[in-house]
């Protein structure tokens, strides 16, 4: 009798543990290369195809176009995922990744490149995708929220590493910052021993009723705030220094150091997510930070002088390390398993896209007011107006306690 009850349950489904928690993380760090191993480089890579027409348009560009990529190709990576299955195309993406993110160190044409650029998008596309579905699908709520922390605080010290290394090898060459991105050849490696693919069929048969329909009504949502928060999220960290010349501060080096001792209050938003998400349902965190978000750029387009901006710049950046966590885990948290990979692909479109309006809104407020810190703190009172919307929301339905889908 016990032996025919172990056959109909069938094996026990496999438990996600610290080494599948330690890929995702890292995996999930591999878009955010994309930018920061190149920002070092963008002077002696202009110099290097200085003679190219239109280098000035297309070395900028060789920069961004990953980006734009995960924008365009992340909702068909989600469909992707949830009709093949997560793991095989998260190794897929991850050694593409690794090919042609290197690639370029051996390439001398610019065209060829910035293809490569382009096919690295896709690949990111993948892993980010397959990597917030992966918090999902291996970990109850509790334990999304420990590793999301745990991603939001190691990010900005990777982050830091990377601009580093990659400033000290690009004075050796213009093109050797590039095989940084080999890093994804030993994670590749990694998962082959620890990524396993989720029993989301066995979810789906429970969940018979359920997995007839997308559920359009949650992901539109969670996707329509992301849009409008990453939009809001992209005008510290792409204009900020604009806005610290505007009050006098010249010297790219001081520049750099007021923005280093504000970018702390990335590491503790992180650390104070935790808590936050142990306490509040999800659009209450987003009524959090964009109470922190608006505030921080109101008071930076507010600012007389570079004290007074860099501590608005602090709560501003405390308001941007609660963000991205919050955001994936209330998405995560709102999405059944058999549909997460979808609903995830439609979410980081919605958030990659934020790169690509948020210069359009910033140039639209400053034409309007006059200039930078104008900008900001216009942009400021629109997050702040989004806090308070969503709290009016939140007293007129009140909202359910953190759904989870997979537990």
């Amino acid at each position: 009798m016990a032996c025919a009850s172990l056959h109909q349950r069938g094996p026990m489904p496999q438990q996600a543990g610290i080494g599948q928690g330690i890929l995702v993380v890292l995996a999930g760090f591999l878009p955010i290369l994309a930018i920061v191993a190149l920002a070092p480089a963008v002077p002696r890579i202009m110099a290097q195809f200085a003679d190219v027409p239109g280098a000035a348009t297309l070395v900028p560009l060789l920069v961004t176009a990953p980006g734009l990529m995960i924008a365009l190709t992340s909702p068909l990576m989600g469909w992707a995922i949830d009709r093949y299955g997560r793991r095989r195309l998260l190794l897929a993406a991850t050694l593409l990744y690794g090919i042609v993110g290197v690639a370029p160190y051996f390439l001398q044409d610019l065209t060829l490149i910035i293809a490569s650029r382009l096919a690295l998008g896709i690949a990111e596309a993948g892993i980010l995708t397959v990597t917030n579905t992966l918090i999902g699908d291996y970990f109850a709520h509790n334990q999304r929220r420990t590793w999301l922390t745990v991603q939001g605080l190691v990010g900005p010290i990777f982050g830091t590493s990377v601009v580093a290394l990659s400033g000290y090898i690009t004075a050796v060459s213009w093109n050797a910052s590039f095989l940084i991105y080999a890093v994804a050849f030993p994670i590749f490696l990694a998962m082959l021993f620890y990524i396993y693919e989720p029993a989301i069929a066995e979810q789906k048969e429970a969940r018979r009723e359920e997995a007839q329909q997308f559920p359009w009504g949650p992901v539109l949502l969670t996707s329509g705030v992301t849009l409008f928060s990453a939009t809001l999220y992209y005008v510290y960290i792409v204009q900020v220094g604009l806005a610290f010349t505007e009050i006098g501060v010249s010297s790219p080096q001081t520049i750099g150091l007021l923005i280093s001792v504000a970018s702390i209050g990335v590491f503790l938003g992180a650390a104070l997510f935790q808590w936050l998400s142990g306490r509040f349902t999800g659009p209450q965190m987003v009524c959090i930070y964009l109470l922190l978000l608006g505030g921080g750029l109101v008071g930076i387009g507010l600012a007389a002088d570079q004290k007074i901006m860099t501590g608005f710049a602090f709560v501003q950046q405390l308001g941007a390390g609660i963000a991205i966590p919050a955001l994936v885990l209330w998405a995560v948290s709102k999405i059944p398993a058999e549909h997460r990979g979808r609903g995830m692909g439609i979410w980081s479109a919605c958030f990659f896209m934020g790169q690509f309006t948020s210069p359009l809104f910033v140039t639209a407020a400053r034409d309007f007011a006059g200039d930078m810190q104008g900008a900001f703190t216009l942009l400021g009172v629109v997050a702040l107006l989004g806090a308070v919307v969503t709290f009016l929301c939140l007293l007129k339905y009140r909202p359910a306690p953190v759904a989870d889908a997979q537990h």
